[in-house]
Formats: C-alpha cells, structure tokens, sequence
C-alpha cells in the first residue's frame, strides 16, 4: 500500500507527536482490544435492553405509551449528540479519561433506571444510558495511538462491530431476565457491565499523550445538539405523530436550518467541533454516506427478522416462537461479526479498506436477497441473520479504517465521532421508514392483527436497496492522498 504522510510507526514509538507506545510495561493488545470490545458490548446493549418489555413500558411506568416513547428516543438522542462531542473532548483532554467518565455516566443511569418506578426518572436514566454510545468511536480511536501496527486491523474490527454485536447478543440476555425477574433485573446487569468495563478502562487500557490543543467549542456542541434533536424526534415520532403533524414539520425543518446554520458558524471558528473541511474530503465524506446506508440495512433487518419469528402462525407470516427462542436464534448474527474481526483485518491489510467494504455490502445485499426468498422456517431466519451479520461485521471493520487513513491523527475521535453518528442516523431513518411501511400494511388473518406479508418483504427490499446503494458509495471512494497532514495507511 502506499504511506500517505505520517506512519503509524511515529505514533507507536514516541516520536514527535509524543504518543504512548505499546511497551512492555503495559498489558499486552489482545487485553486492550478485550477491554474496549466489552465496553462497547455494554453500551451498543443499551439500544436493545428494553425490547423484550418495550410493549409492558406504559403499565411498568404508569403511564401511558406516547410518554413511554420518550424512553426509547431520549437514548437514541442522547447517543446521537455525545457520539462526535465525546470525540472532540477525546481528542483534546484524552480519550481513555472521556471513555471512563462515559462508562461511569452509563452506570449511574443504569442504577437510576433500576430504582426507577415513573417515566420522568426513567427518561433521564436513559439520557445517561446514551451517552456512552461516545465509548466506540473512542475506543477505535485509542486502538490506533496504543497498538501495535499487526494488532490495528483486527482490533479496530472487532471493536467498531460491537455497534452490532452487542444489540445481537443483548437481545437474549435481555429476553430471558425479563422473563425469569422483575423488569429492573434488566438494569442491575447493565450497571454491572458498565462498572466492570469502567474498572477494566482504569486497570489495562493506557492512556495516550495524543492530543489537539484548542478550547471547548460551546456553541458547536449547543447547535449540534439542538439540530439533532429536532431532526432525529421528529424522524423517531413522525410515524405517530404523522408525518404532516406541524410538531413534526417544526421539528424537522427547524432541526435542518439549526444544522445548516452551524455548519456555516463551525467553518469560521478556530477550533470547531467538527472539522468540516476534513469531513469534506472525498474519502471522509463518501464513508460516511456509506455508513448512513449501511446503517439503514442493519435494521431494516432487526425490524423484520424477530416480528417474523415471534407472530403467531395464524398471521400466515409468523412461526409463533417465544421471544426468548427468537433471540436466541437471532443471537448467532453477533457471533459471526465477532468471528470475522480477524479475517477483517487480514483482507484490510492485503487489499485495502475499501475493498473490504465493498466485500461487506455484496454480503450484506446477498443476504437480503436470500431473506426475500427464504423466510418461512426459523432455520432459514437463522442463516440469513448469520449471512447479515457477517456483511455487517465486515462493512462496520471498514468504516473506521477509511476515516482514520484520511483525517490527521489528532481529530480521530471527533472524525470516527462523526461516523459513529452517521450510522445511527442511517438506522433512525430506517425506523421511521420501516415504521412506516408496516404500519400502513397492517391486516387481520385469523383474528390476529399484523403487519402483512407484503409489508414485510417490502421492507426487505428497502434493505437489499440500502445495501446496493452502499456498494455503490463505496465503489467511488477514492484514496487518500500523500498531502493530507497527519492521515496514515493502516498497515
């Protein structure tokens, strides 16, 4: 491959940009990436800790379901905000210490959520909950200051798939303690996962003198913020509200001008909290449109997938299973994107990025392909949801490789920020869409009420079209070039 300029060599060894190397003082790379991949499985866990009781919230809470639905959206907000801010501060004040006051915010919205009984304790203890999404973009991150250049591929794999690893295999562990104990066992689990991974951070991850010096840029994190709130409830609540509601229409057209906005403001500060310029680059900018498709084709699948296995066979669709069965089949998925990390990183270091991306989509296409024809036994759910995370796990080890072989070393938490949020704007438009689809395909067959068999493979299609758009996205992603300061060639 070709060195663009800076290696990652300098950035290991101590050189001039004063970056910690991997001694031999410090835990070996397989405990690292072990430590950052579990923290990421505990806060991807937070996106799916509340589905096997989401339908109970309203009892459970004493409310009623449209205040319920702020449960769900004030995480997925609170993800969307913190991701490319707790870049930023990583960048500036150190990655490992943000990770850790991430992990130590995700625990104390773990334990409130635990003692909680009314929606307004639990909204906030969801906010909390989401804002550790920020830990796996910063733990990519770290894995390029602290690694060795053997261990980058595979490390960098594993950790960016636990955004879909951890929502596979959370998925069961939630269905069977939400079926066997009280619904705040739920929580009690996920605050000891955040404890543990906040006490792992501490023991074996080291820090990094990468720094980029600046100040805090408060009116980028207050338009951000406020851009992505409008856009993202009224893409989240659109479907209830409708899509013509003026609180929708409000939402979403005042969350653009906010954004666009910003985005003229941050190009004239000194130090901004996105650097706009570098995320314009062709091959910033065209990841990250693959990651807005990307994300989009991973849940179109974790929509159809469950509601397949768990509707009664009266629907004429469904085979009627347990939610806990279902998850259980679904739970192979995370699996093979786990499995996969150190291939991913072996194809990334003898044909490049992007070609492992583009390896990812056709696999990610294929699946639904076979999810359009084969759905009608769980066995057949069972390999399609393998095949889909297979393509997931592969796309998802890309992404973070094309973004820090393009941006300068110093910005690689708020660029792999600003792809992290990419991929979850990717997956709230795919949840508005799909929500939509088969909200409007719901029938009654054998005096059970559902969504149709059309609508169902409908939404597939819109899948395997995500999927297709993002092979061809990724298709025109050109090279870094040499002249780009501070960007490296992952070895």
């Amino acid at each position: 491959m070709t060195q663009t300029q800076g290696t990652l060599a300098s950035t290991e060894g101590g050189g001039s940009n004063g970056s910690e190397s991997a001694s031999t003082s410090q835990p070996g790379a397989g405990t690292i990436i072990a430590v950052l991949a579990f923290a990421g499985l505990g806060a991807s866990f937070m996106q799916t800790i509340l589905i096997p009781i989401q339908g109970e919230l309203p009892q459970l809470l004493n409310t009623t379901s449209d205040n319920t639905a702020w449960v769900i959206t004030a995480t997925l907000v609170a993800a969307a905000i913190c991701t490319p801010v707790a870049g930023r501060l990583g960048d500036m004040f150190g990655k490992r210490r943000i990770a850790m006051a991430l992990l130590l915010l995700q625990a104390v919205g773990t334990i409130l959520a635990a003692l909680s009984d009314d929606v307004v304790t639990m909204i906030i203890a969801r906010v909390l909950q989401g804002m550790v999404a920020g830990v796996i973009p910063l733990g990519i991150s770290i894995l390029r200051d602290v690694l060795p250049p053997q261990r980058l591929g595979s490390g960098i794999a594993l950790v960016s798939a636990t955004l879909g690893i951890g929502g596979a295999l959370g998925l069961p562990l939630s269905a069977v303690v939400a079926e066997n104990f009280d619904w705040h066992a739920l929580f009690w689990v996920a605050a000891g996962i955040a404890v543990l991974a906040f006490i792992a951070y501490a023991v074996f991850v080291p820090s990094s003198t990468q720094r980029s010096p600046g100040r805090i840029d408060i009116v980028g994190i207050i338009g951000l913020a406020l851009g992505l709130v409008g856009v993202l409830v009224a893409v989240s609540r659109g479907g209830e509200w409708g899509w013509r509601d003026a609180r929708t229409l409000t939402l979403l057209l005042g969350g653009v001008v906010v954004l666009l906005i910003w985005g003229v403001i941050e190009l004239r500060v000194q130090d901004p909290l996105i650097n706009l310029r570098v995320s314009a680059r062709g091959p910033v900018l065209l990841t990250n449109l693959a990651s807005v498709a990307m994300g989009f084709a991973l849940f179109a699948s974790t929509v159809v997938l469950p509601q397949l296995l768990v509707l009664p066979r009266a629907t004429g669709i469904g085979l009627g299973l347990t939610l806990t069965v279902a998850a259980f089949i679904l739970a192979p998925s995370g699996l093979a994107m786990m499995a996969l990390s150190p291939v991913a990183g072996k194809v990334a270091r003898r044909w490049g990025a992007k070609p492992l991306l583009i390896i990812g989509a056709v696999v990610l296409a294929l699946a639904y392909g076979l999810a359009l024809i084969f759905h009608a036994e769980a066995w057949q759910i069972l390999v399609v949801n393998v095949v889909l995370g297979a393509g997931v796990g592969l796309g998802y080890a890309a992404m973070p490789a094309l973004i820090m072989q393009a941006v300068p070393a110093n910005e690689t938490g708020a660029a792999n920020g600003l792809n992290a949020l990419m991929r979850s704007l990717g997956t709230s438009i795919a949840a508005a869409a799909t929500g939509a689809i088969l909200a409007q395909s719901i029938t009654t067959v054998g005096g059970v009420t559902g969504p149709s068999e059309g609508g169902f493979l409908l939404t597939l299609m819109l899948g395997l079209g995500a999927a297709i758009v993002c092979v061809i996205v990724a298709a025109f992603i050109p090279r870094p070039r040499a002249d780009q300061e501070g960007a490296i060639e992952l070895p």
